[in-house]
């Protein structure tokens, strides 16, 4: 069983930043396809990105069209963490996030996530 604690939510302004954070539980992280999702009030949860397990050390990141560019997603297998970068913030991006995580590679659909931590909430506050 795998467990997903999110931290690093909170209030930022148009054009800010913030960092999250998604701690895991488990000995088999580093080979997790760890992503964010993200649900805003009275809408669907949707994709906002991906770092999948391709063979050893070897990730690659994916993204939602609306983030491309202003969001990174990182993680540190040594510290069992997936991060989320989210730079240039608007107020569109206002809503909850999750972390969540599966193995099989890559998806975009939050139905294929096995694990999911409780969320964290993130608001533009302009």
């Amino acid at each position: 069983q795998v467990q997903l604690v999110e931290s690093g939510g909170g209030l930022a302004q148009t054009g800010g930043s913030l960092r999250l954070s998604c701690e895991a539980s488990g000995r088999t992280f580093s080979t997790y396809d760890m992503a964010w999702f993200r649900q805003a009030p009275g809408k669907e949860r949707e994709f906002v990105a991906t770092i999948n397990w391709l063979d050893g050390n070897t990730y690659y990141a994916d993204y939602a069209d609306s983030v491309t560019g202003r969001f990174a997603i990182s993680r540190d297998n040594a510290k069992n963490t997936v991060f989320l970068q989210m730079n240039s913030l608007k107020p569109e991006d206002t809503a909850v996030y999750y972390c969540a995580g599966r193995s099989g590679g890559n998806s975009h659909a939050s139905r294929e996530y096995d694990y999911w931590g409780q969320g964290t909430q993130v608001t533009d506050s302009s």
